[in-house]
């Protein structure tokens, strides 16, 4: 049976360039019992979560361009126990590959009508729902002709602030996959096989968009991988 760490991506990995930079050089410190990451969710804030929020083609006014899709799941612990009530976000680039952030001067179009997050709670059966567009490939930098896969960015919040999972979904049969050193820094390949959706074609709505599902597993051997 495979060890669980070796699912998890290390914190330096240095075919990830920004790896070198940004992991701890000193052991992790434990914080207080009574310090606020102890505080329940997995909602903050006043603005609560709406239906809406997790169909990210209906935030503006007009549809945003590109291939309609409709990413589905459950999020479950090590035993298979539904997690219910958990927080699920979501982040992307557009269809063109670009992010609406200041910080992204990729030469890639921006959609006025496209965001690219969203967020939901899971039901009594831990089941999530997202309506989205696939987002494109783009350029990142790390290195010669380095291009990232397509990928959908989740962060999952459980009952308070320390049981957060940050971590990346990929599309199947993207040739850009064996080529990504974040997906390449976990060791072993069924833990980057864990990252990977599948087409469902039960999720699939005919001529309007199709579907991809991706469960999520929390703790355990088969933990979905954090990301790097």
């Amino acid at each position: 049976m495979p060890h669980e760490l070796d699912f998890e991506p290390p914190y330096l990995h240095p075919d990830y360039r920004a790896t070198v930079l940004r992991a701890p050089s000193q052991p992790p410190v434990r914080l207080p019992d009574e310090w606020f990451h102890h505080q329940r969710g997995p909602a903050f804030g006043r603005i609560p979560v709406r239906p809406v929020d997790a169909d990210l083609t209906r935030q503006h006014a007009g549809q945003p361009l590109g291939e309609r899709i409709i990413l589905s799941g459950r999020v479950t612990d090590s035993d298979g126990r539904a997690v219910r009530g958990a927080l699920v976000e979501i982040w992307q680039a557009n269809a063109a590959g670009r992010y609406v952030d200041p910080a992204d001067d990729h030469p890639a179009p921006l959609d006025p009508n496209f965001t690219g997050a969203g967020r939901c709670l899971t039901d009594d059966d831990g089941g999530y729902r997202f309506v989205s567009v696939k987002p494109g490939a783009y350029p990142w930098r790390n290195h010669a002709n380095a291009w990232r896969p397509a990928h959908v960015h989740f962060s999952l919040f459980g009952p308070s602030l320390a049981s957060r999972l940050v971590t990346q979904m990929y599309f199947p049969g993207d040739p850009l996959l064996p080529l990504d050193p974040i997906l390449g820094s976990i060791r072993d390949p069924r833990g980057r096989e864990l990252l990977v959706s599948r087409f469902d074609i039960e999720t699939t709505m005919p001529e309007w968009a199709l579907g991809y599902r991706w469960d999520i597993v929390l703790r355990g051997h088969h933990a979905t991988p954090m990301e790097t």
